[in-house]
């Protein structure tokens, strides 16, 4: 999902009372003696815990046992008051007004450290942070204190959903997180109506957003970034007043179905720059759409990630292989053959940081899986893409995003 590390989130890097802009905060070179439990390469300064929380949730999600060291790290993180800093380089130094934090971090660390078990102190303290910076209006902002997002919002109610805490009765003013993401939600007879914005502008108008709309339909269904494997559902995609947060959740999933519809890929335009290809949006819009019920809808964005995620993911590291196996997964794909071709998406993962504690074998297929494929292949064309999908798209360009998302455009 969500939601993942944009360019308009870090517009403001979150000094504990002061929002200070990205471009005025310094920006370390990547360090040669990076910690031993981290995973990735980059600099970690402003994505530090979000891609370590990705990585370790990727990880358990497809049964594989995280290093120690990256546990340890990730915990290792945490400021007294429970929230999470982007990245500590001196964890013996105690949190301080300098100190950088921020939902999405702490949000996401909550739901990681959750789903491997045994780290309820430290979720109970950061759970509670997040309620301490609740907004008025039921959400969050990037930002403690800033203006709520319908990004930000919904990683929080994985947080809260992951802990077993129930969204709608975590209120503040009157309003629970479910009431900030339906004030997002684009009325059907505007233009791009049934989608979420990012957030209002200035004058309050909203403007139809893919990725966070991915983000909200999640949020909306109460669901953590590993999104769900619902059974698929019949209901029909048609736009109606989202007067509850189900109905939203089906408009935005009829909205990501059109805008992928359009080259079953997302796109996005970098300033100064041509729209190129987006892949961690779509990435997001196939685990929104296999979280709605309607996973068969998102497969052949699925195929072509297959066929065109390699020079980005390779770029993007940890959380861009973590967002691949969470899509893939949710969408039915193997995720240990993503592209047909032996490309083990958890193998790729799993090099980027400290060796797992314990890997589950690949099963060696045999003719009788082979078999079974073709028939998955006859009935819904997902399961096996590769066998009716990869030589059609083999031949066409790889795509090349340098940057992530940038929701607030």
């Amino acid at each position: 999902m969500y939601v993942r590390r944009s360019a308009a989130a870090l517009a403001a890097v979150t000094v504990i009372g002061v929002a200070t802009p990205l471009a005025q905060a310094a920006t370390p070179s990547p360090s040669a003696s990076l910690p031993a439990g981290l995973y990735g390469t980059a600099d970690p300064t402003y994505d530090g815990v979000w891609r370590q929380s990705l990585a370790l949730l990727a990880q358990d999600t497809v049964g594989v046992k995280p290093a120690a060291t990256a546990v340890d790290w990730l915990t290792g993180q945490q400021c007294a008051n429970g929230a999470f800093a982007p990245f500590r380089a001196d964890t013996a130094k105690d949190c301080d007004a300098k100190t950088l934090v921020d939902t999405n971090s702490t949000a996401a660390a909550v739901q990681s450290l959750a789903a491997l078990g045994g780290h309820d102190a430290a979720t109970g303290k950061a759970v509670t942070w997040l309620k301490s910076v609740q907004n008025k209006d039921g959400g969050w902002g990037y930002s403690p204190g800033g203006p709520s997002d319908a990004n930000s919002t919904s990683v929080v109610v994985g947080a809260l959903t992951a802990v077993g805490e129930k969204p709608a009765d975590v209120v503040k003013g009157g309003k629970s997180p479910y009431d900030a993401l339906l004030s997002f939600a684009l009325p059907c007879d505007e233009t791009g109506g049934g989608a979420f914005a990012y957030q209002p502008d200035k004058k309050g108008k909203l403007t139809a957003n893919a990725d966070a709309t991915a983000a909200a339909v999640i949020g909306t269904l109460g669901k953590t970034l590993t999104g769900a494997a619902p059974k698929p559902s019949s209901d029909a995609l048609t736009c109606k007043d989202a007067t509850n947060p189900e109905q939203a959740a089906r408009n935005g999933a009829g909205y990501l179905v059109t805008a992928l519809a359009k080259g079953d890929h997302l796109m996005s335009a970098m300033p100064g720059a041509e729209d190129q290809p987006d892949y961690g949006n779509t990435a997001d819009a196939v685990l929104a759409l296999s979280t709605a019920g309607h996973g068969d809808k998102a497969a052949d964005a699925m195929r072509w990630l297959g066929a065109h995620y390699e020079q980005w993911a390779q770029q993007g590291g940890p959380a861009a292989y973590a967002q691949l196996i969470l899509a893939a997964h949710g969408a039915g794909f193997d995720v240990r053959d993503f592209d047909g071709t032996g490309d083990d998406l958890v193998k790729r993962l799993n090099a980027t940081g400290p060796a797992p504690e314990s890997v589950p074998a690949v099963k060696s297929p045999t003719a009788d899986d082979d078999r079974k494929k073709a028939d998955e292949a006859d009935d819904n064309g997902v399961s096996v893409w590769w066998i009716i999908g990869v030589g059609a798209v083999a031949g066409i360009g790889v795509g090349f995003l340098i940057s992530g998302r940038n929701k607030g455009k």
